[in-house]
């Protein structure tokens, strides 16, 4: 490929660079769309890219593509992406950037832009970036002991908005690190921010720099990351037989996010039922073939074919167990 000086490259048009970057971002981004199904094509769009974000295969401060490439890709009409971008940017996944960029919102961004730039703020900063990069909490130990003078934490606290989904990360966190741990909405810790005191706070990537400006800066807030759902989706596409699908969850969110993921690999080939736990009947689910269920459902459902799904990552669970035992490390 021959070089390209600085006076050739002030020509090249800008608008084909900003098209072959997005290109690279797309095929990143594994989205599929069944334009037959009865959820929306803009919300499975919509809710498919929240999943991308939320088990971080889109990274945050991840650019995505611009509304026409993604058209084009998917096929579908440029003013269904403009919309699910709108529809993201109003619940705060993503940013717009100047050039009419679409950015995935970055962990602190919020703090950031709520006068959070004194030396504290910009420690929690670095701590999360070294754990993005893969740096364990014992590697930064000796450079940021005096982080760790505080009274170390004795319970997790769980902060997310929806209750349904805050009772299942809160099971797992108490099933995986046999800690007690408690939980609340992102409302009510801003205002009992004392909710906090003696606790590690966890909470979604989507809302940590909300939680972060909340709780005692010497023990900054965890990011939860969610698990991908390629083992389902994998089952689903393997099924040669129309067959019924139900969906089991105590939590709404996730089963408006369920069923837009999993909608285009059901498509028109299979039936697919949603259900809040506990459903009104039992009886529905005995005529489902195949039966998604979270954590909570899981147990309590008696079915012979059941697949759970557990939102928070084994690796993300290491790190939070990881932290508190080297919290717990400074008892005397």
């Amino acid at each position: 490929m021959a070089a390209v000086t600085v006076s050739q490259l002030s020509h090249l048009d800008c608008d084909t660079i900003c098209q072959q970057l997005g290109t690279a971002v797309t095929n990143h981004m594994d989205i599929r769309i069944d334009k037959r199904s009865e959820v929306s094509v803009r919300q499975q769009l919509a809710e498919q890219i929240i999943f991308l974000i939320a088990t971080e295969k889109v990274k945050p401060g991840q650019a995505l593509p611009s509304v026409r490439e993604l058209a084009r890709r998917l096929k579908i009409h440029h003013n269904t992406v403009s919309q699910a971008y709108k529809d993201l940017a109003r619940r705060t996944w993503v940013v717009r950037r100047k050039g009419s960029r679409v950015v995935v919102r970055s962990a602190g961004e919020r703090a950031e832009q709520t006068n959070g730039h004194d030396v504290d703020d910009l420690i929690n900063t670095t701590i999360r970036a070294a754990r993005e990069r893969g740096y364990s909490l014992q590697a930064l130990r000796e450079r940021v002991r005096t982080r760790l003078l505080a009274e170390p934490p004795d319970h997790i606290l769980v902060v997310e908005e929806e209750l349904g989904l805050r009772r299942l990360l809160q099971q797992e966190i108490r099933t995986a690190l046999r800690q007690p741990v408690d939980g609340c909405s992102l409302s009510e810790l801003a205002v009992q921010p004392g909710l906090a005191i003696g606790a590690l706070t966890v909470a979604g990537q989507y809302v940590i720099g909300d939680v972060d400006r909340l709780v005692p800066k010497a023990v900054p807030a965890i990011a939860l990351a969610f698990s991908a759902a390629d083992e389902h989706l994998d089952l689903l596409r393997r099924l040669d037989r129309p067959s019924v699908i139900s969906v089991v969850s105590v939590s709404r969110a996730f089963l408006r996010t369920a069923r837009s993921l999993l909608a285009p690999a059901v498509g028109r080939h299979h039936v697919m039922r949603d259900f809040l736990f506990p459903p009104d009947d039992p009886k529905n689910l005995r005529a489902a073939d195949l039966v998604f269920a979270d954590s909570i459902a899981r147990s309590q459902i008696k079915h012979s074919k059941v697949l759970e799904y557990r939102l928070i990552c084994p690796s993300s669970l290491e790190y939070v167990r990881t932290a508190m035992k080297s919290y717990q490390m400074r008892l005397p």
